[in-house]
């Protein structure tokens, strides 16, 4: 849909009796070439390999208390298998809430990068609205949030223009130059950075208590 409607647009526009002048730009090709944004993914990266570490580590103790669960209960009473079920849940419901706090919405993972990328992008979107100004230009889209292009003229590609406007040359960072270079795998436009899958406690964690 937003696909069509993007076609739709632009045939109203040629055939408008008002010509109006668009352009695009490749905001994840922008932002490769950002020095201050590749740090920013290098310390999302860092920081979210700690916490996945400590989240792998607390589901391997659940793992080994259960596994000592099931070898020693015939040994226990029937209140110390109530127990042992007790702290079992109470490292699990820890667990989940570890992950929550770290990964979840308003998690600390989305704190960083709304505090080390969000900035970043604020400068180029303005910078995109002043070069709009400057040049006189109605719209600009984003080639990489979405919008399918069938076809547009690399003359009509303003991105190295608003790199130069941030105060960077082409090429300097990953080499290359246009939107035809190889995107980084960790970027995305609005959201960048690291969305780790944080593996939750397997259900068959829990012991079931005995009836």
């Amino acid at each position: 849909m937003k696909k069509l409607s993007m076609i739709l647009f632009l045939l109203a526009a040629s055939i408008s009796g008002n010509a109006q002048r668009f352009c695009y730009v490749d905001i994840d090709y922008i932002l490769s070439k950002v020095p201050a944004y590749t740090d920013a993914q290098k310390q999302l990266d860092e920081v979210s390999k700690g916490w996945q570490q400590e989240v792998e580590a607390k589901m391997k103790q659940i793992d080994e208390m259960y596994k000592g669960f099931q070898a020693e209960q015939v040994l226990m009473t029937e209140q110390m298998k109530q127990q042992k079920i007790k702290d079992i849940e109470a490292r699990e419901k820890d667990l989940k809430e570890f992950q929550r706090s770290k990964f979840g919405p308003g998690g600390e993972l989305f704190k960083k990068r709304q505090e080390l990328v969000k900035p970043i992008q604020e400068k180029i979107y303005n910078k995109i609205q002043d070069y709009a100004k400057e040049k006189a230009y109605d719209f600009i889209f984003d080639k990489s949030s979405g919008v399918s292009m069938l076809y547009a003229g690399e003359r009509f590609n303003k991105s190295e223009d608003i790199l130069t406007a941030l105060g960077i040359a082409p090429g300097t960072v990953g080499g290359g130059s246009g939107s035809s270079q190889q995107k980084p795998a960790n970027t995305q436009t609005n959201t960048p950075s690291v969305n780790p899958v944080v593996p939750a406690p397997s259900n068959s964690m829990s012991p079931a208590k005995p009836k």
